[in-house]
């Protein structure tokens, strides 16, 4: 009876706002300000408007007035309007704001569509931006009666790229948008299992979407998908199956219905490609990331011959499909060629999330096309060149070899829109924060290449990535890299056809080297920064630090005839020794820092022996799951996996709730934007621990705003509550401070916490910026800073730093002032 009434009253919601004809309000004027704010790839930032507008003085704007009212500088708000092109653009969109308003004869809700802003505040709320101008993002708003201000925070891009806004009124309350569609290919050979697909559902109604499903019509096969929740005033892109065993020809066209009980709410239909045989395709699949759809593109093999065949991993370059990167690969004969996404065309530049995106794709791929384990290689091009030197030397024992093409190593010596990771920090301080992105130097892991073939194509006209990026990594593989070919195309240009990355002396290479066996390699030399992200070379592996993220190096010799290991480590607490190659009953001897020697008689096969170093190495065991590990090493952005859950506070005052919910919203946003995920939002009240085990958990709020925070955090040392926050035995007060930190969940043996939290409304806010979804930003394990950081960056943060193995505050892993 209950689940009736609620469907009646929403369908009572629908009838009521679907009498509404759509209109739209094309913003014909606004003002705008900077530069006032920095952003970048990394944990600080500052933004001038945003600090007087989290404090509440940040006046109303009027042509010619400065940002504030005790403004001296030249700062000025100038009036806009739109070009021919329709586009809003000015010197002072240079990492500025753009003010706009819409005066609403009474309270109601719009979609706002703008281009080119980085991010949106709609009176006040935070809103995830479209920095690339794609136009997919559509943003559910409340509008007021009266006049509501909306800014758009511009970038180093929009003085020429230029911004785009409307407001559009809907006429249906929800509805599907396919614009942006995850979409498979029909493979004509296999056609026995259903096939995935996604598109965006919006919700601009006052209440949360449960219940609803959808039903997908397929060459006259349907099938129904029970959807995710989508709460109040956003949009989710929700995942359905399809049975395409009916299709036979070209034409595969898709209607999807969106169900509330037996009533179809919306209705749309897509085309999908169908692919024959030998003919590139695309293929979905259910992340473990997010549970989101996602997808990779194939060039299958030309002429399989039962034999293992070659795998090839090609990274794309930025705004380049998977499904693109795969079609610009003719078919081998001796191998497969597969594509991940980096979960969008720009996505992550191949780190963080795009790494996860193509290791899992990698997996994918494996157990698909089962290669010959020992003919596996990568390549990619630009953005994807980059992709292929990090996750070469992320990943040394993945890869028979590696070919970056038009490839920048750094993100530090490149970046992209976000800006570059900074070579150095100025103070201890930074220096720690700046710690984190260790993993993404690619010229400190370099050594890493040794085992791999390399092979570096670059056109010697490249103007948008440099020849010089290419010339740099030959010099310096030049000075210890025993197989590696450089070769300049003449007169090449970024992309000069699809030699650029189909080049066929590439592939020579790449058939001249393969993986050797583990048993063969007896000399191993391997640099992580994270266990976390990469721990094991071969038979050995890092498995925890002496100091976290700092360089951690291993150079081993084996001699399987003498029965000894010997060699020097850097940064390492704790290793472990694959002793597969030794007889039981044999004793081996290791060596390690010119300390002391360990015998150990061998017991089993495949036995891993441990070995902890204080102030001498000795025998250890297995370190804990509850301790730091390859399993699970932190960093503030770790927990942001695992299927993710985003939990904001209700049991602050009306302001504190609403910002949790605005921010986990705005997560979300960002996320499907940047990453084409998906992510449950739910209310801390309706978090049961149990329900979602082992999955990452973001809180957004306190512990006295959160009612899940005592389930989560009652053994962290960081506590935070309203109007205090205490690390240990330090202690912060007052309504201003801010924290972003990780925790294990005590109940999961993988999963994190991640907490975005305030001790009030003002360090709440200074939490909302959200650049950590910015690919190869660093951020340690946790950051205490204030409001004021918004306005004097570093000055304003109070401390950083990681936990120790045990989970523990330690003082020589963290810096505050």
């Amino acid at each position: 009876m209950k689940i009736r009434i609620l469907l009646t009253a929403f369908s009572f919601i629908l009838t009521a706002l679907n009498v509404r004809a759509q209109r739209v309000h094309h913003f014909t004027q606004g003002l705008a300000v900077g530069p006032c704010h920095q952003y970048g790839r990394e944990a600080l930032y500052t933004d001038q408007l945003a600090y007087h507008l989290y404090r509440g003085n940040l006046p109303k704007p009027t042509a010619g007035q400065g940002l504030t009212t005790t403004s001296t500088d030249s700062l000025r708000w100038q009036v806009v309007t739109p070009d021919q092109q329709g586009k809003f653009r000015g010197r002072s969109f240079n990492n500025g704001y753009l003010y706009l308003t819409y005066t609403a004869d009474r309270d109601q809700t719009a979609l706002l569509h703008a281009t080119g802003q980085n991010m949106a505040y709609v009176n006040g709320a935070p809103h995830a931006g479209d920095p690339y101008a794609l136009g997919y993002l559509y943003i559910p708003v409340s509008l007021k009666k009266g006049v509501n201000e909306i800014y758009l925070r511009t970038s180093q891009f929009s003085r020429y790229q230029g911004l785009t806004a409307k407001l559009i009124f809907p006429e249906k309350p929800v509805a599907l948008n396919t614009e942006d569609p995850t979409l498979p290919s029909v493979v004509l050979e296999k056609k026995d299992e259903p096939i995935w697909g996604a598109v965006v559902l919006v919700n601009t109604t006052n209440k949360a979407l449960t219940g609803l499903k959808m039903r997908s019509r397929l060459a006259g096969k349907e099938l129904v998908s029970e959807l995710p929740s989508v709460p109040a005033m956003t949009t989710r892109k929700v995942g359905f199956r399809m049975d395409a065993s009916g299709v036979s020809g070209k034409d595969a066209k898709v209607l999807v219905s969106l169900l509330q009980g037996s009533k179809a709410v919306d209705e749309k239909e897509l085309t999908l490609s169908v692919a024959g045989p030998g003919e590139h395709y695309s293929q979905t699949f259910i992340s473990n990331i997010d549970g989101s759809v996602q997808y990779f593109g194939v060039a299958p093999q030309r002429k399989p011959d039962g034999q293992a065949p070659a795998l090839f991993l090609s990274v794309h370059g930025a705004g380049v499909e998977a499904i693109g990167q795969a079609r610009a690969y003719q078919p081998k004969e001796w191998g497969v060629v597969v594509t991940p996404t980096n979960r969008r065309p720009r996505g992550f530049n191949w780190e963080d999330w795009g790494r996860l995106d193509a290791l899992e794709v990698f997996g994918l791929g494996k157990k698909q096309f089962n290669p010959d384990s020992q003919r596996i290689y990568l390549t990619g091009h630009s953005m994807g060149g980059h992709g292929t030197w990090y996750l070469g030397a992320t990943f040394p024992g993945n890869w028979a070899a590696i070919a970056p093409c038009a490839g920048y190593p750094t993100l530090a010596g490149y970046g992209s829109h976000d800006g570059k990771i900074p070579e150095e920090g100025g103070t201890a301080l930074e220096k720690m924060l700046l710690r984190s992105s260790n993993p993404s130097n690619v010229i400190r892991l370099a050594s890493n290449y040794k085992p791999l073939g390399v092979y570096i194509l670059h056109g010697d006209a490249d103007r948008t990535v440099s020849v010089e990026y290419a010339r740099q990594m030959r010099k310096l593989l030049g000075t210890f890299h025993p197989d590696f070919t450089h070769y300049e195309y003449p007169g090449g240009s970024h992309w000069y056809g699809n030699e650029s990355v189909d080049w066929d002396p590439i592939f020579d290479y790449f058939k001249w080297h393969k993986i050797a066996a583990d048993s063969a390699v007896n000399a191993i030399d391997f640099t992580t920064a994270n266990p976390g992200i990469s721990s094991t070379m071969r038979w050995v592996s890092v498995e925890q630090q002496q100091h976290p993220l700092e360089y951690s190096r291993v150079q081993l010799k084996r001699d399987k005839k003498a029965k000894t290991i010997t060699g020097t480590t850097e940064n390492i607490q704790l290793l472990s020794l694959n002793l597969a190659d030794f007889a039981p009953g044999e004793t081996v001897k290791i060596t390690l820092d010119s300390l002391n020697t360990v015998s150990y008689a061998v017991k089993s096969a495949d036995e891993r022996l441990y070995l902890a170093k204080n102030g001498h190495w000795e025998i250890a065991t297995k370190p804990a799951l509850t301790q730091k590990g390859a399993h699970r090493n932190g960093t503030f952005k770790e927990p942001f996996k695992h299927r993710m859950v985003f939990v904001y506070g209700t049991a602050g005052t009306p302001a504190e709730n609403e910002w949790a919910y605005n921010k986990a919203r705005y997560d979300a946003e960002t996320w499907y934007y940047r990453g084409n995920g998906a992510v449950d939002i739910v209310p801390d009240k309706a978090f049961s621990p149990a329900q979602y085990a082992d999955r990452g958990v973001v809180i957004y709020g306190n512990a006295t705003t959160n009612r899940a925070w005592n389930g989560l955090l009652a053994n962290c040392p960081i506590q935070v509550s309203r109007g205090q926050l205490t690390v240990g035995t330090e202690r912060y007060a007052g309504e201003d401070v801010s924290a972003y930190f990780a925790w294990p969940r005590s109940d999961s043996e993988t999963a994190s916490v991640a907490v975005v939290t305030g001790t009030g409304l003002a360090g709440m806010k200074a939490a909302d910026a959200n650049q950590y979804f910015a690919g190869g930003s660093g951020f340690p394990d946790y950051m205490i800073f204030g409001l004021d950081m918004v306005k004097d960056g570093i000055k304003g943060v109070r401390k950083a730093g990681f936990f120790n193995n045990d989970w523990k505050l330690e003082n020589q892993e963290a810096v505050g002032q």
